[in-house]
């Protein structure tokens, strides 16, 4: 049985929070779509309330906390991705928004992702459509096809348990295809990566070299 890595990144700050039920309700769904198709999911949730502080140092001096560490490093390691924020005049949260751009260009390259989002009306619904999906795109992800969105009038909709199955599926298929693995193992070498990304894992640069001696401020004898 194939097992596959799904993380949830939620941005809620409430307890209990709407955005959070939506992400947790999406991963259930994925969980219980795999195991009819005969593979198992583990799920990890980043809650990005417990990472505020280390988000903002991150941004601020680049220093990365070890709570930030542990997010990055289950996202390394996912095989898909559940990204789920409030809309805040009609925007994605600045929690949500911040801890995306502190990552790695290339963490998420071809993952695939559910793009997720509440409010408190139907006015925002086209916040992940506009906003959310530039946002992943800039990330080199594969945002599933159906995007999820909830108002408070949306929760005792049927309509949103039928999306919410969409997404899902969409998700589970994509991982069972290995799409990301195979991108990584076989076309890494084609993306411009930035020094150090992925651990520096892709780069065959010489440390050693006059140059690399001289830009970080040695001598080259």
């Amino acid at each position: 049985m194939t097992t596959f890595s799904l993380v949830v990144v939620t941005a809620g700050t409430s307890d209990p929070s709407s955005t959070r039920l939506l992400a947790d309700r999406t991963a259930s769904r994925a969980t219980t779509i795999a195991a009819g198709r005969g593979s198992s999911v583990t799920v990890t949730v980043v809650d990005l309330r417990q990472l505020a502080t280390e988000i903002t140092t991150a941004m601020i001096s680049g220093l990365t906390g070890p709570k930030l560490r542990a997010a990055i490093a289950a996202l390394a390691e996912a095989d898909g991705v559940v990204a789920s924020t409030p809309v805040y005049k009609a925007g994605a949260s600045g929690l949500f928004t911040s801890f995306f751009q502190v990552l790695d260009n290339d963490l998420l390259i071809a993952k695939p992702v559910v793009l997720a989002a509440t409010a408190g009306t139907a006015r925002h619904a086209l916040v992940v459509d506009d906003q959310l999906r530039s946002l992943f795109a800039y990330l080199r992800t594969v945002p599933v096809p159906t995007a999820l969105f909830a108002s408070t009038e949306d929760w005792n909709d049927p309509a949103l348990n039928k999306r919410i199955d969409r997404a899902a599926l969409e998700l589970v298929v994509l991982m069972e295809s290995g799409f990301a693995a195979a991108i990584r193992d076989e076309s890494w070498h084609n993306y411009q990566h930035e020094f150090g990304s992925a651990g520096g894992a892709e780069l065959t640069i010489d440390l050693d070299s006059d140059l690399m001696k001289l830009a970080t401020g040695g001598s080259a004898h």
